[in-house]
């Protein structure tokens, strides 16, 4: 039976091409739609460039109604993937689909994490903490920001002379490798 992904994402999409990359040829795993908050970010033109629907939300209808949770029950979606999304999702939508939202975060929860913690944000807290290590956490979204259960964690050393910049690139290909697999890893225990 072919699972069906919804990707939410707010930015440039390189987490999603990679994804979309991953799944490409796959008869397991379907990406039905790309969600964007967002109608100028460069993830909607490459949805469009891999022939995926995509969808821009409007603040109050996402924390106010329940059109999108019905639109994505319709599609029969089975999980959603936040890749660089960066509104906090409502509790409607938690609830509705319960450990069906899995997110990715640039650091090793529970460090370097919540409100205003993503991007260069965390690697510049990473670096002034003195940390000896860094990485990605892919967790199960609740309602609180990066607290749900962790799925997977991977690591990668900082150098004595790292910048956000030099961190962010080695998180990017934690990133790029680990979280497909993990998406396709979370599907099969479904």
């Amino acid at each position: 039976m072919i699972k069906n992904i919804v990707i939410f994402a707010s930015g440039e999409g390189s987490n999603t091409q990679k994804i979309i990359d991953y799944f490409r040829s796959s008869e397991k795993v379907n990406i039905s739609l790309i969600v964007s908050n967002k109608a100028s970010a460069n993830v909607l033109n490459r949805a469009k460039n891999n022939t995926i629907p995509t969808l821009v939300l409007d603040r109050d209808l996402f924390y106010k109604g329940n059109t999108l949770i019905e639109e994505l029950k319709s599609m029969q979606t089975d999980l959603i993937v936040l890749a660089g999304f960066l509104w906090m999702i409502p509790e409607q939508l938690i609830k509705a689909f319960p450990n069906k939202i899995i997110n990715i975060h640039p650091s090793l929860l529970p460090k370097f994490g919540g409100k205003g913690m993503y991007g260069t944000n965390v690697h510049k807290a990473v670096i002034a903490s003195n940390e000896k290590e860094s990485g990605i956490t892919i967790h199960i979204v609740n309602e609180q920001y990066d607290e749900g259960k962790i799925i997977a964690q991977h690591a990668c050393s900082i150098s004595e002379n790292e910048t956000a910049e030099s961190l962010g690139e080695k998180i990017h290909k934690l990133e790029y490798e680990y979280f497909p697999k993990a998406i396709e890893f979370f599907l099969s225990e479904k």
